[in-house]
């Protein structure tokens, strides 16, 4: 397994279960109602759903950029200041939709030109405040990229269900159900 074989299908598959999970506010919830979820939080210090959703984009994104090697491009610094203000201007479910839909599509464009996926590698990731971490592109990815991706996804998730979207375990385990053994399925 590689860094990118283990990021890439855990990005695509759940920035569209996450998707899939919008669809299906805007179906249950009446009138403007899933709109105005965007602006939804956990806990008055943490960030609304609009922003969980496009963090859980920057995360996808920014993971395999770093492990390119490369430096950020403007379209995802611009994504991160959207994140960081969606508590202020939080979108539409369609914005939130197209931002998925704009990272599903680069996710894949990135990972068919990866090169070389060396484990080894450092890689310094400093966050705004300061701090660096000193990593190896395998400890990035294990402890910092799909920890971070999943904690923005899994939230978003927890915001949809506090707020009465009916979701479950097969929702978010879809992508589960092409390896399920013939005639092993519950029936309801």
């Amino acid at each position: 397994m590689t860094l990118t074989t283990l990021l890439v299908p855990t990005y695509v598959q759940m920035l569209g279960a996450l998707s899939r999970w919008l669809d299906k506010a805007q179906a249950q919830l009446p009138g403007d109602a899933a709109d105005a979820l965007l602006t939804a939080r956990l806990a008055p210090d943490m960030f609304p759903l609009a922003t969980q959703i496009r963090f859980a984009c920057v995360q996808a994104q920014e993971g395999l950029y770093r492990l390119r090697g490369e430096e950020f491009p403007p379209p995802l610094t611009a994504l991160l200041d959207e994140a960081r203000n969606a508590g202020d201007h939080p979108g539409t479910m369609a914005d939130a939709q197209a931002r998925l839909a704009e990272t599903i599509a680069l996710v894949k464009t990135l990972a068919a030109d990866m090169g070389t996926d060396d484990p080894h590698r450092p890689i310094a990731h400093a966050l705004p405040i300061g701090l660096v971490f000193d990593l190896s592109a395998d400890q990035y990815a294990r402890d910092w990229a799909i920890p971070q991706f999943y904690f923005h996804v899994m939230t978003a998730y927890a915001l949809l269900r506090q707020a009465g979207v009916a979701l479950g375990k097969a929702d978010y385990v879809a992508h589960m159900l092409p390896f399920a053994r013939p005639g092993t399925l519950p029936a309801d």
